[in-house]
């Protein structure tokens, strides 16, 4: 199931980051500049309650970051990866009925996050694990487990927070992404 909106208790006793880090990674990556916003600012400080406890390192951290301020669908799909997830049984459904769903431009928040998912099992009749590759592959732009679901929540409050790099929401990415599959 998708993370929840906040971390657990233990989840968040181990998490050793801080909003004010990730304003470090950001400025360092060019990815802020100027004066800190508020928006921003809060967006920060639930990048380092979602992500914080996934990770150790710094490096980590940037590396969980980085699918936030850049995604190029043309890129990914380039890569053997997205090739082996999309070969996946239903991949493609999902991928459809996902773009379908968020299509709205409804915000995915953690609790549209689980409706999306809910959805998705019912019109494509498969499990989580078979729904979620293609979902983290064509948000984020990674193959990869859990901890990409926590940077997929991060997505459209970023796009909003108004970053020094422009961050493309969930609705387009997967606008773009099934585009550059055609």
């Amino acid at each position: 199931m998708p993370p929840e909106e906040t971390p657990n208790a233990s989840a968040a006793a181990s998490n050793s980051f801080t909003a004010r880090q990730v304003v470090e990674i950001l400025r360092r990556e060019g990815w802020l500049v100027g004066d800190t916003l508020p928006a921003q600012f809060a967006w920060c400080e639930r990048a380092a309650a979602l992500l914080g406890p996934q990770v150790t390192e710094r490096r980590s951290l940037n590396d969980l970051l980085h699918p936030v301020f850049h995604y190029n669908a043309q890129e990914l799909l380039a890569k053997v990866e997205a090739h082996a997830v999309l070969s996946r049984y239903a991949a493609r459904d999902v991928l459809r009925h996902l773009a379908l769903l968020l299509l709205d431009g409804t915000p995915l928040s953690s609790e549209r996050f689980k409706e999306v998912i809910n959805a998705l099992k019912d019109r494509v009749g498969i499990g989580s694990r078979e729904i979620f590759h293609p979902i983290r592959l064509a948000l984020t732009g990674r193959a990869g487990e859990g901890e990409l679901d926590r940077v997929i929540l991060l997505l459209d409050e970023a796009a909003a927070a108004s970053f020094a790099v422009p961050v493309k929401s969930a609705r387009a990415r997967i606008l773009e992404f099934c585009a550059a599959l055609d």
